[in-house]
């Protein structure tokens, strides 16, 4: 290592990036991604397990936001 480093040309957060921005990567257990799979190959349009389970968080935050209200 040496003892000084030239930082002349150096560009402050250049590979910074948001937390905003970060893709986190979610997993599945094999079950619930098994099942999740078999109903999307048995549905006549093209469905991504992406939008499967998107669709099915949605749909459980506005029943959690029902219940928390009523």
């Amino acid at each position: 290592m040496k003892k000084e480093y030239d930082f002349t040309n150096a560009e402050q957060g250049k590979f910074y990036t948001p937390i905003e921005e970060i893709e986190i990567p979610i997993y599945l257990d094999n079950d619930i991604k098994n099942y999740l799979l078999q109903n999307i190959k048995e549905k006549t349009q093209d469905f991504s397990l992406n939008e499967i389970v998107n669709s099915l968080l949605k749909k459980d935050i506005e029943i959690s936001q029902k219940l928390a209200i009523g």
